[in-house]
């Protein structure tokens, strides 16, 4: 048994100290045809080897360079992962093997990196790993929740609906997301806008008509002297306002990830803004709702369902909220009185789960509200747009506006002298 487990780490050893490397080859199929590609191997003599099984004579086999600034290719997206996800369910409904979906779907994608990373799963899975276990390799990209939802449907024998399950989840999500960074882009671009203009007003055109009130020698109105302040100080330490700025931007980023308390606190102020917070919390009560839905129709038991769910509610407060309910749930709660406790689910959600868990139909209807609130979140969205728009143009008009205005005050009065 010893010597057993003694030769399985010496093989497990070996493995790890001979990774699997990108290579790029050259040559001839059996037709004399030149056909090159791109292949993970854990060396070049392997590579050839495999080549030759496929009827092509190779002529080079080199590894691939790596490139100059970094690694190559953008990000991989969420939204990608959903496609994936979508793509192999799909081919293993239709029957093909697993690391041959693989193997198809990575030829297709366009972003390097994701075909490293599919070319790199494809061989663990041919090595002997699970689905699950090879997804781990990459945790960025596979969070927990995909993880378990893998490891149940390998567990159940229904990987492909679980994995069908989870592109639905991730394209809803993502949908999600997307109604959520509509809803704070447009203001924020407006408002970066509307101080980009007023910082090149006050740091160019207005020292330009400061020069022009010089040579009037009169006393200029007090909005204007004010506005001729702020274009010196701001000609004068533009580099120090440029660097507080960014001290502000980096440090707040900085602290919202390193203190805990300090996210929460924010979190907790963004849901009791004006009409967006209600639209954060929706958005809170969606995620949870279809998250525990897909996990739970999944088979994952529903302590350990809760415990993923936790962290893609996307907020804070969310989080904690759902942490109690997995701990009153753990004790013997049914999940309806543990949301109730919390005191930030509305009532209809509660109800909703009530009867869904009375029915013996919990993940049902857990769907159905995650539908309700993400069409809510849809129909908020388009409200603010539209309620929005006229805030945004009477900032603009304010800022750039008075600036504007401010610089002729001077000119009205001494045309009015005359």
């Amino acid at each position: 048994m010893a010597a057993t487990k003694t030769a399985v780490r010496g093989k497990a050893s070996a493995r790890n100290q001979n990774p699997l490397q990108p290579f790029v080859w050259q040559g001839t199929d059996k037709r004399g045809t030149k056909v090159k590609g791109e292949d993970l191997a854990k060396n070049a003599n392997l590579l050839k080897a495999e080549l030759r099984k496929q009827g092509i004579t190779p002529t080079t086999v080199k590894p691939k360079p790596k490139p100059l600034f970094g690694s190559t290719g953008q990000r991989i997206t969420s939204r990608e992962i959903a496609i994936f996800s979508r793509q192999l369910a799909t081919m293993m409904k239709a029957g093909v093997p697993m690391v041959q979906g693989f193997e198809i779907v990575a030829g297709g994608q366009k972003n390097p990196r994701m075909k490293e990373m599919l070319d790199t799963i494809r061989a663990e899975i041919e090595a002997g790993a699970n689905l699950h276990q090879a997804l781990g390799k990459y945790p960025v990209q596979f969070d927990e929740l995909f993880r378990n939802l893998v490891k149940a449907g390998e567990s159940a024998g229904v990987l492909d609906t679980v994995l069908d399950t989870i592109a639905t989840y991730k394209e809803n999500t993502e949908s999600l997301k997307g109604k959520i960074k509509k809803a704070l882009f447009y203001p924020a671009v407006v408002i970066a806008v509307a101080i980009l203009v007023s910082a090149v007003l006050l740091i160019f055109v207005v020292p330009q008509f400061q020069q022009v009130f010089d040579n009037f020698g009169a006393e200029l109105p007090a909005f204007t002297q004010m506005i001729v302040t702020a274009s010196n100080i701001a000609v004068k330490f533009w580099w120090l306002w440029l660097m507080v700025s960014l001290g502000i931007i980096f440090g707040f980023i900085a602290l919202k990830k390193r203190s805990t308390a300090f996210a929460h606190f924010l979190d907790r102020m963004v849901l009791k803004l004006p009409v967006l917070g209600q639209i954060m919390h929706n958005a809170a009560i969606a995620r949870f709702a279809r998250t525990l839905a897909t996990t739970f129709a999944a088979g994952v038991p529903l302590v350990e369902a809760l415990e993923t769910v936790a962290g893609a509610t996307g907020n804070t407060v969310y989080e904690h909220a759902v942490n109690r309910i997995r701990e009153d749930v753990s004790v013997g709660y049914t999940v309806n009185m543990a949301m109730r406790q919390t005191g930030i689910f509305p009532h209809m959600v509660v109800q909703m789960t009530a009867i869904g868990e009375e029915a013996g139909a919990l993940d049902t209807m857990l769907f159905k509200v995650a539908e309700f609130y993400e069409e809510e979140v849809n129909n908020a969205v388009d409200a603010l747009a539209s309620l929005i728009e006229p805030f945004i143009m009477v900032f603009i008009g304010v800022v750039v506006g008075g600036m504007v205005i401010g610089m002729y005050l001077p000119i009205f009065k001494i045309a009015s002298t005359i």
